[in-house]
């Protein structure tokens, strides 16, 4: 087995003592649910249950069918088991609490008096609670939770591969199967551990980048025939309707990707993907390594994330966000001096 003993000193003593007194554990992902927050958020499932505890995995939205494969994944809830008396939340790959979505508001006194641990790797997170463990230096939550496992003393074989397969699945999302600068020397030797415990990484890959239904590769045609540049080229942009959905049959999980597509332009310094949502506007934004940093973008619209990727939602309709969104991105851009 591939030793992760020099990275597990990262992990807080007060998230590894936290998580492995509790007996039964909320363990809560982000809204619009991806790889990284599903399979982070299910390793936790089975990190508490190595230590003698039970956790509820939930996500305000259902799960989309891209990720039906990873492990566990019929364990995942929308709400909270009414009954029981958590004594723990564990928030994961949240770029703040606000992540959480529709089921915080629904539960307010619930996620208000339990204790937290927080699991995160995007730079914008500014929780400071004595548990919350931010690490930008993480590409993926699932390879803190890797080394948090470690830390527990719980192999990374556990259920047959299946704590692997969980974990690689985030990481295999949260750096384009290490193709994005954020992949480090501890990445590899995490998804290195991962494989050698089980993770299926080709299979993972594929059904993450490579396999794509009819109607998925026709939202992409239509959203890919409106794309647009400014400032010379150094900004792509394109977007995204909800008659699109209706006309290619597709559904909203369906639209993860494109934005990759459009960051592949070679002269952008700047792609932007917007997405129309019950009448406000959902960003996603990527940008070119040294450039523009994706954070200060989406932080003028109260957003966040990544220096290379981030997302922000503008209570403003798709054809009035655009205008004050490339306004700022090509200021941004005159002011790389490249």
């Amino acid at each position: 087995m591939i030793d992760l003993s020099p990275w597990t000193p990262a992990v807080p003593e007060a998230v590894a003592a936290r998580i492995s007194s509790a007996r039964r554990v909320l363990a809560v992902g982000h809204e619009n649910p991806d790889a990284d927050t599903i399979g982070s958020t299910l390793a936790v499932r089975r990190l508490v249950a190595a230590c003698g505890g039970t956790a509820t995995p939930v996500f305000s939205d259902a799960i989309p069918p891209l990720y039906a494969f990873v492990p566990d994944i019929e364990a995942a809830r929308t709400d909270p088991e009414p009954g029981v008396d958590y004594d723990l939340l564990v928030v994961s790959d949240c770029a703040g609490v606000d992540r959480i979505g529709a089921v915080a508001g629904r539960h307010p006194e619930l996620f208000a008096a339990l204790p937290r641990v927080v699991l995160d790797h995007h730079a914008s997170n500014g929780e400071t609670g004595p548990a919350d463990w931010v690490d930008p230096a993480a590409a993926a939550t699932c390879e803190m939770t890797a080394l948090l496992a470690a830390r527990l003393g719980v192999p990374l074989d556990e259920g047959g591969g299946v704590l692997a397969a969980q974990l690689m699945a985030g990481i295999v999302m949260d750096t384009a199967t290490f193709a994005h600068p954020n992949a480090t020397p501890r990445t590899l030797a995490v998804a290195a551990a991962l494989v050698d415990a089980g993770a299926p990484l080709s299979d993972i890959s594929r059904r993450i980048y490579r396999s794509k239904p009819e109607a998925q590769l026709r939202l992409f045609g239509v959203v890919l025939g409106r794309l647009e540049t400014a400032a010379a080229g150094r900004i792509v942009h394109a977007s995204l309707f909800d008659a699109d959905l209706a006309a290619t049959g597709a559904i909203p999980a369906h639209s993860e990707g494109i934005i990759d597509l459009l960051a592949q332009a070679e002269e952008a310094e700047v792609a932007i993907v917007f997405k129309e949502s019950a009448g406000a506007t959902r960003l996603s934004v990527r940008t070119k390594p040294g450039g523009v940093d994706a954070t200060v973008l989406t932080g003028a619209f109260g957003g966040g994330g990544h220096a290379r990727a981030a997302g922000a939602t503008v209570a403003l309709p798709v054809a009035q966000a655009r205008g004050p969104v490339l306004a700022e991105a090509e200021r941004l851009v005159a002011a790389l001096g490249r």
